[in-house]
């Protein structure tokens, strides 16, 4: 593990908490251990600082008491730079007001609800001093680490190919550009796994939203993923906001969910909520997927 992170678990007290439970349950992964103890944990949800999401720290907090839970994780889009990176994160400058957000979640509080402070990165070509920095610069309880940006086909510009405005790019594919661009988000995928920067690795198969998958296994895209995860002992998420998008379907698929029941990767089912009443969104859905794939979900 790298030095940040070995900072990181010795300062943060949500850490020192759930380590010090670690060897009641015979785990030693910090998140695992959230997991185990505490499952009513929504840790994927936004603010209104990334610019496309709603709702006071209050209302989030009174939708996570709605829903039993007992984990309320905040993970808002990181800044990256160059800034303006784009229209749909918070800016360095404002993580101050970030900090605030929090505070102001956790003073709502009550007592059986823990909130958890996080950030969701952007995995990005050349990015990795940024993502270290953003490691260290605040006592963050985990990271979530996706991927939204890939090369635009033909253009190779940077694309964030999960913004509804590019669906005519979409629509213009061929099975060939398909399965061309899930190798390289795949590739890419397995990259950031094995970065050792991130706790999460949200919406896994996120590429699937506006179209389906190449032709042929699939299993010859998540295989190499799940391999790197069950290696570096990282966790992945059940993302619930695929069932509302158009691929209709949670990320990631349930092949992908069972190849890593398989292999006993952690996992958490989260909601990526960008407005309170999305928070634990389709939860018992999850559960039951979860523990179909092989999950021992309660």
């Amino acid at each position: 593990m790298s030095p940040a992170h070995n900072v990181k678990l010795v300062i943060s007290p949500f850490y020192q908490f759930f380590i010090s439970r670690s060897t009641e349950i015979g785990i030693t992964s910090p998140l695992t251990v959230l997991v185990k103890l505490h499952p009513n944990a929504d840790l994927h949800t936004h603010t209104p600082l990334c610019q496309h999401a709603e709702g006071t720290p209050a209302e989030y907090v009174a939708a996570a008491v709605a829903a039993r839970l007992e984990v309320y994780g905040i993970s808002d889009h990181a800044p990256h730079l160059p800034e303006p990176f784009d229209d749909w994160r918070m800016t360095v400058d404002q993580l101050p007001e970030y900090d605030d957000w929090i505070a102001e979640a956790r003073a709502h509080a009550p007592d059986n609800l823990t909130i958890l402070a996080a950030l969701e990165c952007d995995w990005l070509p050349g990015a990795r001093g940024h993502l270290e920095w953003l490691r260290t610069c605040r006592d963050w309880d985990y990271l979530i680490g996706s991927i939204h940006y890939l090369p635009r086909p033909i253009t190779g510009a940077r694309w964030d190919f999960d913004n509804p405005a590019h669906l005519s790019v979409w629509n213009s594919l061929g099975d060939s550009d398909l399965n061309d661009l899930w190798t390289l988000y795949w590739k890419e995928y397995e990259a950031m796994v094995r970065s050792d920067l991130f706790e999460i690795h949200g919406h896994p198969d996120l590429i699937k939203k506006f179209s389906p998958g190449p032709s042929g296994d699939l299993k010859r895209f998540y295989l190499p993923v799940i391999e790197a995860l069950a290696e570096t002992g990282k966790a992945i998420e059940l993302n619930t906001a695929g069932w509302h998008k158009p691929c209709a379907e949670q990320y990631p698929a349930e092949e992908f969910l069972q190849l890593a029941a398989e292999a006993r990767i952690p996992l958490t089912i989260n909601s990526d909520a960008h407005h309170p009443s999305e928070i634990a969104r389709d939860f018992e859905k999850a559960r039951g997927v979860a523990r179909r794939a092989g999950f021992p979900i309660s």
